[in-house]
């Protein structure tokens, strides 16, 4: 039962994907449209083998840029969340700014960076590390608020240290709510490397992009959102299994 229900929840997006691609390319098939204004899926593809090479090499960059500041934004949300949960203080603090922070528009503080930094790979991932670290952050410091009051206590009757409370209880206990964060900042990395790669550089999948956009290549454009599309879902997959193998006791 639980295969069937496993296999219907694949198929019908499968299914609908097919169909939108199908439309796709009979609306620019019949409607004789011009490459320069939409793309057929088979050239897009097309594109893609064609200029795979240059492709994967600015979609490296970017991974490069992307993997980097997603792990940045991992430790800075572990120190803050656990100082956060630690001490009420720094979380009555912190937490109302880290929320406001989340209103500066993303495309409005790159140029800045890249002002103050170059148009090296330093102000992208900066920007990642804005991006992922707030979801991250929340979601962890959620998790730990989560923690059954009974089973805090439990640990109390024990004498537990707060540093084994954390390490068996807390910290096992909001690993659900983690990964959950993991997985929303995954969806926004490769945008945020892209979006600071519009802005300036010299590298990467959004520099390939504006190049493309600006020759009105849209079939290379088009190609390159396809890669973007394939790298943010295989994140999202190998945390999916990543969460599954971690807190396979929930």
């Amino acid at each position: 039962m639980d295969r069937l229900r496993n296999m219907d929840q694949r198929l019908y997006p499968i299914a609908t994907l097919i169909i939108a691609v199908f439309l796709w390319q009979l609306i620019v098939t019949l409607g004789n449209l011009p490459m320069y204004i939409l793309p057929s899926p088979l050239d897009t593809v097309n594109a893609l083998v064609d200029d795979f090479g240059t492709i994967a090499g600015h979609a490296g960059t970017t991974l490069y840029e992307s993997v980097l500041g997603f792990a940045l934004s991992i430790a800075l949300a572990f120190v803050l969340g656990i100082l956060m949960d630690s001490f009420t203080i720094v979380k009555k603090s912190l937490y109302p700014i880290l929320i406001v922070s989340q209103t500066i528009p993303t495309i409005a503080i790159t140029p800045l960076l890249i002002i103050w930094f170059g148009f090296g790979i330093l102000p992208k991932i900066l920007i990642i590390v804005m991006v992922c670290f707030f979801p991250i952050c929340i979601s962890l410091v959620d998790g730990f608020e989560k923690v059954d009051k009974d089973y805090q206590n439990l640990f109390r009757s024990f004498k537990a240290s707060k540093l084994q409370t954390f390490v068996h209880l807390k910290l096992p206990y909001a690993l659900v709510n983690f990964f959950s964060g993991l997985k929303i900042a995954a969806t926004y990395m490769i945008m945020a490397a892209i979006i600071g790669e519009w802005q300036g550089g010299t590298k990467g999948i959004g520099v390939y992009m504006v190049r493309t956009k600006n020759a009105y290549a849209l079939d290379k454009v088009f190609a390159a959102i396809l890669v973007i599309v394939i790298i943010s879902v295989v994140f999202i997959y190998l945390i999916d299994f990543i969460t599954k193998k971690t807190t396979h006791w929930k």
